[in-house]
């Protein structure tokens, strides 16, 4: 395994080289636009942020922002009636998206800070790369790349994302206080990064400014922790003491990071997404998930795949043959899916469980076979039943029957509920 992830990363390295991101058409013909009209060594935008990351560590690319010294207004005016679609997203903020392709690249006016709260910056334009350099979070944050592939770097941090360093710019307290966000992003940057070697001043300017999240806005906090759980390296935050009580701190209904102990014996190949990975940080017999999803103002969406697995949960702990006995029948009812993921939570939730245990479940899972249900209103129609209320109640009824006889309902039964209910 050790011997074929090298080689996807060489290969990942010489796509890097061979066939950079910086060289395809949609960029070339927006930076054109940019540069025309203007002197030919003089630095008008270039790339900054993940995608710069991304680039450097020969990772894949997914975002791409851009850096610009002109202002929304100047950037409308030269990319109005070139084909590109320019959204308007985020323009107070000095950013503006731009569409080629369908491709979305956003771009956004190089800024210095004026004013900060915590919360939110009053920021003023600038053409001066250095301010705009020293206003950003951490120093791997603040690489810039120009579209020729040029490296301009300075606060120095090519050498802190090589080593896997995550250091503020400057004053740590200072840069904190501009965003109290920062201390989120951290989090995530030390967990992507794998860096464990805290600074002292930083761990203080950390503990210092906890109470300064409770300012933020949840979709923000929210927004940040979806892209913590999604990381690679989330589980082994468990190893590393500070994180983890910072964490905790921040999100204290995240309760249960030690069932992540887990992850020891569970095999890489079965993929857990973010959604159970919040699952099983704070499903318990209490209301502690709905108190979080209240809190935060959860989608709807994401309140009910909670519910449901909290509820496929206590029909297990009734039931513990829930998941062996009439399979095919809870496949049906609740979704093969749910039943998987269901399956997975047990795994951590439960210390006694094996891991041959859970495999054998997974497999009796995913190779059940749910047919579609063959009867509806229609075919009770043609049997002489009227449209109405009671015609549900009878298409309930065979189904009911059609799935404690295994998805199979010969035509003998199938007859005799119907002798039964159209009179």
């Amino acid at each position: 395994m050790k011997k074929l992830l090298n080689s996807i990363s060489i290969i990942k390295k010489i796509k890097n080289f061979l066939f950079p991101f910086y060289g395809s058409s949609e960029i070339k013909k927006i930076f054109q636009i940019l540069e025309k009209e203007q002197p030919k060594n003089k630095k008008v935008a270039m790339f900054v942020g993940g995608c710069v990351r991304k680039y450097i560590l020969h990772e894949e690319i997914d975002d791409i922002d851009i850096a610009t010294i002109f202002n929304p207004e100047e950037i409308k005016k030269k990319f109005k009636n070139t084909g590109i679609k320019i959204v308007e997203t985020g323009i107070e903020h000095g950013s503006v998206v731009l569409i080629l392709n369908d491709q979305k690249f956003e771009i956004t006016t190089l800024r210095k800070d004026e004013k900060t709260d915590g919360r939110h910056a009053e920021v003023s334009y600038t053409d001066d790369w250095q301010l705009d350099s020293e206003r950003r979070d951490f120093t791997f944050n603040s690489i810039y790349l120009s579209h020729k592939g040029k490296i301009y770097d300075p606060q120095l941090g090519m050498n802190d994302l090589k080593r896997g360093i995550v250091k503020f710019i400057g004053d740590p307290n200072k840069r904190i206080e501009e965003d109290y966000l920062r201390i989120i992003r951290f989090i995530r940057f030390a967990l992507q990064y794998d860096y464990k070697d805290f600074e002292n001043s930083t761990l203080e300017a950390i503990k210092l400014n906890l109470n300064g999240i409770k300012i933020l806005s949840k979709e923000r906090i929210l927004s940040e922790l979806f892209k913590i759980l999604k990381l690679k390296n989330f589980k082994k935050i468990i190893e590393n003491k500070e994180l983890k009580n910072i964490f905790s701190l921040i999100f204290p209904e995240l309760r249960y990071l030690d069932r992540l102990k887990k992850f020891q014996h569970f095999p890489e190949n079965y993929k857990i997404n973010k959604n159970l990975f919040l699952s099983m940080l704070i499903i318990d017999d209490s209301n502690n998930f709905e108190y979080f999803c209240h809190k935060y103002k959860t989608s709807n969406e994401l309140k009910k795949k909670l519910y449901n697995l909290s509820d496929l949960l206590n029909k297990f702990e009734v039931n513990k043959e829930f998941l062996k006995k009439e399979l095919k029948k809870n496949s049906y009812y609740y979704g093969k899916n749910n039943l998987i993921e269901l399956n997975q939570l047990i795994f951590f939730l439960d210390k006694n469980m094996k891991l041959n245990i859970f495999k054998e479940n997974d497999e009796n899972i995913r190779k059940i076979l749910i047919p579609k249900f063959p009867f509806d209103g229609k075919f009770l129609i043609k049997k002489g039943f009227s449209e109405g209320k009671k015609m549900g109640e009878v298409i309930k009824k065979i189904e009911q029957e059609w799935v404690d006889r295994g998805c199979y309902l010969p035509d003998r039964n199938l007859q005799e509920i119907l002798d039964k209910n159209n009179n």
